[in-house]
Order: C-alpha cells, then sequence, then structure tokens
C-alpha cells in the first residue's frame, strides 16, 4: 500500500497562497490540485478531523522550572514582607486598592457583562453544537452525576460567611441602585436585597468560571493541548509565544490569582470558626493570633492528608460535607419561617431577572454612594471571582468532557447559579425575617458571627453551630486540597496528579497568605483580605479577556464550524444554480466542482492555522503515524492508498523529492 506524503514534504508552490483563496482551481493546475487535497497532515481535511484528546499527544509532564521559582519566590517574599512589615504592606495594599478601584472598576464590571455575553453568544449560535471532546465522545460523567459535581462546586466557605451576612448588610444599610423604590427595613427591601445578593453570586461569577473551563476544556479535549490556561492563548499568541516567555508569565498570574483568591476564602472561614468558638465556648473575641492557630491547624490536617495520599478519602469526605450543607440548609428552611421563604422564591427570581441590566449598569457614574458601593461589594466580587476562575474553571473542565459547548453554557450558568439564590433566599431570608420581628440580629456584629446569630433563632442551637463549625473546617481543608492540585497541575506542566511535594508546598503558601492576609488588615480583618484580592486579580483580569479572544479564533476554525461554513457555501451555490438552470425542478447531490460552482473555492485548506493544529508528534517535535477516525467519511488519501500498489499512486509520480533523497 502506499502511503501519502504529508504537505511539510511538498516543495512550496509557486502561487501565493492568497491567489489559492481568491481563484480557487484557476490558480493550480488539475494535478496539483488533486496533490493538494491528497497531502493533508495524516491524510484528513481539517474539516473532517473529529478532534484530538491530549492523551493522544505525547506531552512532557514536570516542573516548569521558571514557572515554579519565580512564582515560590514571589509569594515567600510576599509572605516575609507581611510578617516582618505589616504596617508597609497594609500602606501598600491600601494605596494599590485605591488606585485599582479608582482607574480599573470600570474593567471589572465591563469584564464580568462581557463574560455572560460571550458565553451566551458560544453557546446558541452554531458554534454551541462543538463538542468539548471528539466528535463521537460520549461525557465522561452521566447527566445527574455532572449535576451534582457543578453543585459541590457551587458551595464552598463563601456562602456559609457571607449566605446571612450580606442579604442583612443590604437590608440595614440600603442600596443606592434602588434608594428610588425602597428604603432600609422596609418589606420591599428584603426582595432588594436577595437580588443584589444573586446579581454578586450568580450568573456573573459562573459566567467567568465557564469561560476559563470551556477554554481549557475546549483545548486540552477538542484541540490536545495541556490543560494550562497558557495553552488556550495557542491560537492567538502561537507555539512559541505560548512555550516561551508569555506562556510561563500567565500560568504564573494564574498561579497567583489561585493563591490570593482561595486563601480569601481559608481566611474568612477561620474568622468564623473563631466565632462559632467564642459564641459557643464563652470567651472573649479571639484575636489574630488565635486565627492564626486555627488556620495553621486546619493546614496541618490538609497536609496530613496530602503526605498520606487519602485523596480518595478527601473526595469522600468532601460528599459529606456537602450532604451536611444541605441539611442545615433544609434545617433552617424548615424550622425556620418556610412559608415566608417559599413566597421569597418567585419574587427573587423574577425581580433579579427584570432588574438584572439595571443593576449591571451601576457603577461609579451614579455619584459617591454607588462608587463606594461598587467598590466595597461588586468590584470586589468581580475580582475574587477572577482569582477563583483557574480554580474552579479547571474544574469543570475536568467534569465536563464529551459535553456540547451549548450544553455546558446551559447548565453551568444555570444550576450553580440557581444553588447559590436558593442558599440566600434561606439563609439571609431567614435572617432578615428574624430581623424584621425584633431578634436581636445586626451587621454591627460582625460579618463572621452573623451565622451563628441566625442559628440562635433556631432550636438545636449548639448543635447547629457545631455542625456549621465542622462545615466550614471541611470546606477549608477540600478547597486548600483542591486549589493546591490545581496550582500543582499549572506548575507542572499540565500534569493530572501532581508530585505530593509540590501540593503540599502551594498549600503551605496558601495559609501563609492568608496569614498575612488577617494581618494587614488588623482589627478589620475581612477589609485587608478585600483589598489583596482586588489588586492581585487585575493581571489575570486582562488575562481572561483576551481568553475570550483566543476562544472565538479557535471556534471559528474548528472542523465543525470549517463543514458548516462548507454547507452553507455548497447550498447557496447550489440552489441558485438549480433555480438558474432548473427552475423549480431540480435536486441537489454531491459532485466535484470547479472554479466558482466549487463550495470552497475561496477557501484555502492548506492554510498551517487550520491544519499543523491536528498534525501529531512526539516528545522531540518530529511527525509520528496517527490515523484519524472521521464520523464523517475516511479521507481521501486512504481511500486511494488502500488500493494502490507501491509506487503507483499520483504523488509517487508527480511530488518531486527533496534534494537529500535524490
Amino acid at each position: 500500500m502506499s502511503t501519502p506524503p504529508h504537505s511539510t514534504d511538498r516543495e512550496p508552490s509557486t502561487t501565493p497562497p492568497h491567489d489559492h483563496a481568491t481563484q480557487g482551481s484557476t490558480a493550480r493546475s488539475r494535478p496539483r490540485k488533486i496533490i493538494d487535497e491528497l497531502t493533508y497532515p495524516h491524510g484528513i481535511h481539517p474539516a473532517l478531523v473529529p478532534g484530538v484528546g491530549v492523551e493522544d499527544r505525547k506531552v512532557k509532564f514536570g516542573t516548569d522550572k521558571v514557572v515554579f521559582a519565580i512564582t515560590a519566590v514571589l509569594v515567600v517574599g510576599f509572605i516575609a514582607w507581611g510578617v516582618l512589615s505589616t504596617d508597609s504592606l497594609s500602606t501598600v495594599s491600601a494605596t494599590a486598592l485605591a488606585w485599582v478601584t479608582d482607574n480599573t472598576g470600570w474593567f471589572f464590571i465591563l469584564l464580568s457583562t462581557a463574560a455572560v455575553l460571550f458565553m451566551l453568544f458560544i453557546g446558541f449560535t452554531r458554534t454551541g453544537r462543538i463538542k468539548l471532546g471528539r466528535d463521537d465522545e460520549e461525557p465522561e460523567y452521566s447527566f445527574f452525576s455532572w449535576l451534582a459535581m457543578l453543585f459541590a462546586a457551587g458551595m464552598g466557605i463563601g456562602l456559609m460567611f457571607y449566605g446571612a451576612f450580606e442579604p442583612m448588610s443590604y437590608f440595614e444599610g440600603g442600596i443606592p441602585g434602588f434608594s428610588h423604590v425602597s428604603e432600609p427595613g422596609q418589606d420591599s427591601m428584603v426582595v432588594y436585597s436577595l437580588v443584589q445578593s444573586a446579581f454578586h453570586w450568580a450568573l456573573n461569577p459562573w459566567a467567568i468560571y465557564a469561560v476559563v473551563g470551556v477554554s481549557v476544556a475546549y483545548g486540552a479535549y477538542r484541540r490536545g493541548r495541556a490543560p494550562l490556561i497558557s495553552r488556550v492563548f495557542t491560537s492567538l499568541l502561537g507555539h512559541k509565544r505560548v512555550d516561551g516567555t508569555m506562556g510561563k508569565l500567565i500560568d504564573v498570574f494564574a498561579i497567583f490569582a489561585t493563591l490570593f483568591g482561595t486563601a480569601a476564602s481559608l481566611g474568612v472561614g477561620a474568622m468564623q470558626i473563631g466565632s462559632g468558638i467564642t459564641i459557643l465556648g464563652g470567651v472573649g473575641p479571639l484575636g489574630n493570633n488565635a486565627l492564626i492557630g486555627i488556620i495553621a491547624a486546619l493546614s496541618v490536617c490538609f497536609v496530613i492528608s496530602a503526605v498520606s495520599g487519602v485523596s480518595r478519602g478527601i473526595r469522600y469526605l468532601s460528599n459529606i460535607n456537602l450532604t451536611l450543607a444541605f441539611v442545615l440548609a433544609l434545617f433552617v428552611f424548615f424550622v425556620g419561617p418556610t412559608v415566608f421563604l417559599l413566597t421569597l422564591i418567585p419574587s427573587t427570581f423574577s425581580t433579579y431577572i427584570s432588574e438584572y441590566l439595571f443593576m449591571t449598569g451601576q457603577s461609579a457614574a451614579w455619584g459617591p454612594d454607588s462608587a463606594e458601593f461598587s467598590n466595597t461589594w461588586t468590584v470586589y466580587y468581580w475580582a475574587w471571582w477572577l482569582s477563583w476562575s483557574p480554580f474552579v474553571g479547571m474544574f469543570i473542565a475536568k467534569i465536563s468532557r464529551g459535553r456540547s459547548i451549548r450544553q455546558f453554557v446551559t447548565v453551568v450558568l444555570v444550576v450553580p447559579a440557581s444553588v447559590c439564590i436558593l442558599w440566600f433566599i434561606v439563609f439571609g431570608g431567614a435572617a432578615m425575617y428574624f430581623s424584621k420581628n425584633g431578634a436581636d440580629l445586626s451587621v454591627a456584629d460582625g460579618a463572621e458571627s452573623m451565622l451563628f446569630a441566625l442559628f440562635d433563632q433556631l432550636p438545636l442551637t449548639g448543635v447547629t453551630s457545631v455542625l456549621g463549625m465542622i462545615v466550614i473546617g471541611i470546606f477549608f481543608v477540600t478547597s486548600a486540597d483542591s486549589a493546591s492540585v490545581v496550582m500543582g497541575t499549572m506548575t507542572q506542566r499540565g500534569r493530572p496528579s501532581p508530585s505530593k511535594w509540590i501540593v503540599i508546598f502551594w498549600g503551605a503558601c496558601l495559609a501563609g497568605i492568608a496569614i498575612v492576609m488577617l494581618l494587614v488588615g488588623g482589627d478589620d480583618a475581612l477589609a485587608g483580605m478585600q483589598n489583596l484580592v482586588i489588586v492581585s486579580a487585575l493581571p489575570f483580569a486582562v488575562i481572561v479577556a483576551m481568553m475570550m479572544v483566543a476562544l472565538y479564533r479557535d471556534l471559528r476554525n474548528d472542523p465543525a464550524t470549517l463543514r458548516t461554513r462548507f454547507a452553507v457555501s455548497a447550498v447557496e451555490k447550489a440552489v441558485s444554480a438549480g433555480l438558474a438552470e432548473h427552475g423549480d425542478n431540480f435536486a441537489l447531490q454531491v459532485e466535484h466542482a470547479e472554479g466558482h460552482r466549487a463550495a470552497g473555492n475561496t477557501f484555502n485548506s492548506h492554510d498551517p492555522a487550520i491544519t499543523e493544529w491536528y498534525r501529531q508528534t512526539d516528545e522531540n517535535g518530529d511527525e509520528t503515524d496517527f490515523t484519524y477516525k472521521s464520523a464523517w467519511v475516511s479521507s481521501a488519501a486512504d481511500d486511494i492508498a488502500d488500493g494502490t500498489p507501491e509506487g503507483e499512486a499520483p504523488w509517487e509520480q508527480t511530488t518531486p523529492k527533496h534534494r537529500n533523497d535524490q
């Protein structure tokens, strides 16, 4: 059997590439055109490639010494700065925060909105049919298992901390954007408080996560790239830049964002556990030293789990913890003001939808009150979600293999967002109900104590408070474990199961940064965390913005998109020709066509931008044999080669040899 040569084995044509695209077959001789059609990489047309999984590539895993060294030195230096000169770091972070919020707050708001629009666009246009995997690949997890894992991704320390506190803050202090329709303490402010909380926790954050998730999943399971943030930019920057300084810089910023975003969650978790100890133990307020001790103790638990290799146990523990959180929510729902909470469900969801665009536009342009509210709440949240996006995005990418982009967008934007809204309705709605009816619930007592103050209004206060602290503690350990694994993966060139030592190192760094955040905040630890999260998220915000551009470029040249382009061109031309030649009575059939009648006469299917990505190579970059099994048709080269004796194929007769072969 004869084997067709690859396109790199041919000498360049004397006709410029742009002439091929504009003139179609008239720019090439008939023999030359036949040979071109037979010499795609591995003998398959770019529109028929079924997709390439990362396991099909010869990917070199191992520690990226440059990425690790730069990130480690900067992080350790930052921790040392925070411990040795806390006041200096506090001053610098406050100054940096003021500059970021004053000059780039608009960018965070625009970016979160752009993420929503972008995901809706790629999900519900023609690109929505593209799979996050090969054309014939089935989803790795069942639909209900996938839903359960997305539900789990929507849970965490943040909901435990802010679930009752954030709506209560709005209920007591008001919302500048809704001051014309409701005042603090009014019945209507209950709904608007929940709607504003939903705005910060529902569609926008999950759109940001989805941008990272779909980009990583598409690159790894459709294009065969390593599951790294930097590899998403291959179509935009090229292989050399992605493998070089630019790619390493992107991965460094992704690790930084994950470190600070996750550390903030660990910090608020420690604060909340400390508050629970104060309330249940009857001791005075715990200072930073006690909170540092809590962080250290929980970090030791995480390190023990990492060293002992009980990753499967951590997963079981995570599932149990989700059940415990669900039990807490059901307890508050059924033992608390059930009917009142039920009435809030349709009101909150419908008002959230109707007021979404209005809340999107609330920024500093509306005056100083709106500016302060936006910087304190909205910009902080958008920065926090951006910091979490490498962590959560890579998780949902891993569990979404085999799904279509349309299914991914629909479910990822709806399921976790709905869970978050329902959580706020239960905990925030119950807290506001009791406050309206004279209970001693006030945000002045601190964000970390609000959850326990709510439990105090219900039976079994001691049991629910202890259960709440257990849930927060387990979330601390599992979040540190998962985030450390993600950072280890990014440090070791996409390795799915990074080395234990590097996971432990990043876990220790998480604890160190959480401690520094507490120290920087001083008496207001939460403010210290907010300051550092917003400042650290800015570089990665730029990366997410460019990520959307890179993904769109990939999707435009995806095999499924190319097939659609050929289909539209072929049908339009065939129908026009049929009407002109035969009137109403004509039918379509596939046949060879030249010139303007050809479906691809204006398309250069040999452009390296759409062919080189599926050329298979070994660890050294040399091309290897590979057979693509297209779900559509076998390649023309294979059909001819199978029945052609060696040396008699057309490419053997007309393709010139390399000079060194002569």
